[in-house]
């Protein structure tokens, strides 16, 4: 490719990878985890649990839909249109389902089996085991199954999203050929023991087998059977006087997408209840059948799902990759990564109190090898303190049926404390949690705000405020992640604990802009979404430009998408400027092109924790600035999200970011490059040993 100095070269369609074809490469990186011999066999299984593409049909494959039927023609940066990126995803697509497939038949499940955990077929079980398989399930299968009819006094039944179902053919003497379709009930588990425990029955609840108690134990010899194959084996039963021909599993994917019109919505709590309930009823974006399904069989499914040839993806195996989570929790300790106990700061070791702490210095937290229960101490304390006069925080993703954080803040307005929370309702996945964590607070006299018309507030926030002897002092934690302790210990995030007086102005301000009216546009030290973000990076971009070869950039986020950042990237390249971008996830730019992104490195760490921190490197000609916070790069989080970026100022601190960048980049054990072909590659290391980033930093205190 040529250089050339006009900006609008910089914006052609070559430079820029598509977002949904870099989003299936890295389900595919996630996947290779996989494939590695030396992984823990349960960790491997997880890997293919986390590589599924269910999320990924349900919402990106359905706005893609979405625009074909609406006529849409505005182009991503990349130039495809929706049509052409539906055609690309399939041919990717299937490709990594098929890989899916093969690496649990041939490479995890012998591996399991190797340590005495066996996923057999109904026609490798012994006569013995088959008849005690047939008396579980007479007593506990059959009673909940109920096979649904299809002719014309049945209509074609409501398939519910990510269910797995079976397509079975009947043989009628009198009518001849019957279709019928039969649901795998959730409320069983997907893999039974065999020998099923003989007496799991429905006259002793507790004994009862259910998802998450069906592998609760730590045997170290374990045969298991998939509950459809039990099923399909005994489907005579329900259909007596009849012959059943075959049967065929299958899946449904529906679009997941909420649209909630929010200037309309008088209650928007009440709103996006209604929208899940109508979310059952999304459209079918995909529909995963077994490869050996008939094409009479697919035809009938594909008629009455109004779908076509190329929304049906076969599949050489198990369906329903989601309940291959039941196995985590089979207790066998050696299948799993060896467990760690995160470290608390030394500042926060002496037993001091914790304000006290705070205030003499800020504390950086670094999870999941630092502790998240700092966060819940303070937040106790807090709730405990006559002197703590108001507690606001932000809550997007907390957790289900438990969740430490709220149960703090419940205890805090419970004890009178005046506690304001900012329950973002729409986070995706989570909004039923939300709305009842929401009830829940308010029930304990909490003021809930649930966002701003138009805006995701996707920033992580939590003030104080403190009387203390020489007046009101504001207590600070801002943070890359959620206010989750279980996420806390399998996603790496950056936060810090202070009480800088500016920081927590800029706090008390936005909070102020959350809950109720404000025109703010100005912060003294906080970047904040869709406000002043997107201008103030810009000029910290242009700053690096003018540095030229002595410019140093370095990213680490979860996404890179915004072709306004991706652009000014390739001037700071083509200005000498050193840019190394650590990108977990989706990134558009491509790198090594000469003329536009030789200067630029993209790296992908892939490991046992999800790498979830955004940390963001501007050498400033030797007066470094670093900031944290919770955006990554993308259009949604520069002007649909309310976020936060915040500088970290104290120099010990700095320095520790520094290292903690430096380890990253360091990597050879998880990292992949992205090559200007738009792969990714596993790095070569430049010589043994190898280096492993996330074990280096269980090990060692930065």
């Amino acid at each position: 490719m040529e250089q050339r100095s006009d900006a609008a070269d910089l914006r052609r369609p070559d430079l820029y990878i598509n977002r949904e074809l870099s989003l299936l490469a890295f389900y595919q990186r996630v996947l290779d985890e996989a494939a590695e011999p030396d992984k823990p066999a349960l960790e491997r299984v997880k890997s293919v649990y986390y590589s599924r593409l269910d999320e990924f049909f349900m919402i990106r494959v359905s706005g893609l839909r979405e625009q074909v039927a609406r006529g849409l023609s505005e182009l991503p940066p990349d130039g495809m249109t929706a049509t052409e990126q539906l055609v690309a995803i399939r041919e990717r697509a299937l490709p990594l389902l098929q890989r899916q497939q093969r690496l649990l038949r041939d490479e995890v499940f012998p591996a399991l089996a190797a340590h005495g955990v066996r996923i057999v077929d109904i026609a490798d079980v012994s006569p013995g085991d088959r008849a005690a398989l047939d008396a579980y399930y007479e007593r506990e299968v059959f009673p909940v199954l109920t096979p649904l009819a299809v002719d014309p006094g049945h209509p074609f039944p409501h398939i519910s999203n990510l269910s797995l179902n079976l397509a079975v053919a009947i043989d009628d003497p009198k009518l001849g050929n019957r279709f019928a379709r039969l649901k795998i009930p959730n409320v069983l588990p997907r893999f039974i023991p065999v020998p099923p425990p003989e007496h799991a029955s429905a006259q002793a609840d507790d004994a009862a087998l259910t998802p998450a108690t069906a592998l609760t134990g730590s045997p170290s010899n374990l045969t298991l059977l998939p509950l459809e194959q039990l099923i399909a084996a005994n489907l005579d039963d329900l259909f007596p006087g009849l012959r059943v021909v075959e049967s065929y599993a299958f899946q449904v994917i529906r679009d997941a997408d909420i649209e909630i019109a929010e200037d309309e919505a008088a209650d928007l709590s009440l709103s996006i209840g209604e929208a899940l309930s109508e979310l059952r009823f999304g459209s079918v974006v995909c529909l995963l059948v077994e490869e050996s399904m008939p094409e009479r069989i697919r035809g009938i499914l594909m008629e009455h799902m109004e779908i076509g040839p190329s929304d049906v993806y076969p599949v050489n195996g198990m369906l329903a990759l989601g309940s291959l989570a039941e196995l985590d929790r089979l207790d066998r300790p050696d299948l799993k990564d060896m467990p760690f106990q995160p470290r608390v700061p030394a500042a926060l070791q002496s037993g001091e109190d914790i304000f006290a702490a705070i205030a003499r210095q800020d504390i950086l937290l670094h999870h999941p090898y630092d502790s998240f229960a700092p966060i819940l101490d303070l937040l106790q304390a807090a709730a405990r303190d006559p002197n703590v006069l108001a507690i606001k925080q932000t809550l997007y993703r907390v957790g289900g049926s438990h969740a430490p954080v709220v149960d703090a803040l419940l205890a805090a307005a419970e004890e009178g404390t005046q506690v304001a929370v900012l329950v973002e309702l729409k986070a995706r996945f989570d909004e039923e949690n939300n709305i009842e964590w929401a009830r829940a607070l308010e029930r304990a006299g909490a003021h809930v705000a649930y966002g701003l018309v138009g805006l995701k507030t996707h920033a992580k926030l939590l003030l104080i405020v403190r009387k203390e002897r020489d007046g009101l002092r504001r207590y600070v934690h801002l943070g890359t992640g959620n206010y989750n302790a279980g996420t806390a210990r399998g996603y790496t995030d950056v936060g810090l604990l202070t009480a800088r007086p500016e920081l927590g102005a800029d706090v008390s301000e936005l909070f102020n802009y959350l809950t109720g009216y404000s025109h703010q546009e100005e912060y003294r030290k906080l970047l904040v979404a869709p406000v002043n973000m997107r201008e103030r990076l810009m000029r910290l971009l242009e700053r690096e430009i003018a540095q030229g070869e002595k410019g140093h950039i370095v990213f680490k986020m979860n996404a890179l998408v915004d072709s306004d950042i991706i652009a000014t990237l390739y001037r700071a390249s083509r200005a000498g400027v050193r840019v190394e971008l650590l990108v977990r996830g989706v990134c558009c730019l491509r790198p090594g092109v000469a003329g536009v992104s030789e200067h630029i490195r993209v790296t992908s760490l892939i490991g046992r924790f999800l790498e979830h921190s955004r940390i963001y490197y501007f050498a400033n000609g030797g007066a470094e600035e670093l900031y944290l916070g919770s955006a990554d790069m993308m259009p949604r989080n520069l002007d649909r999200r309310v976020e936060t970026l915040f500088p970290v100022e104290d120099a010990t601190l700095r320095r520790r970011l520094l290292h903690i960048l430096a380890v990253y980049r360091r990597d050879t054990v998880n990292t992949y490059v992205l090559r200007p072909d738009g792969a990714y590659a596993r790095v070569e290391p430049d010589g043994p040993p190898p280096f492993d980033a996330q074990a280096y930093f269980l090990t060692h205190n930065e």
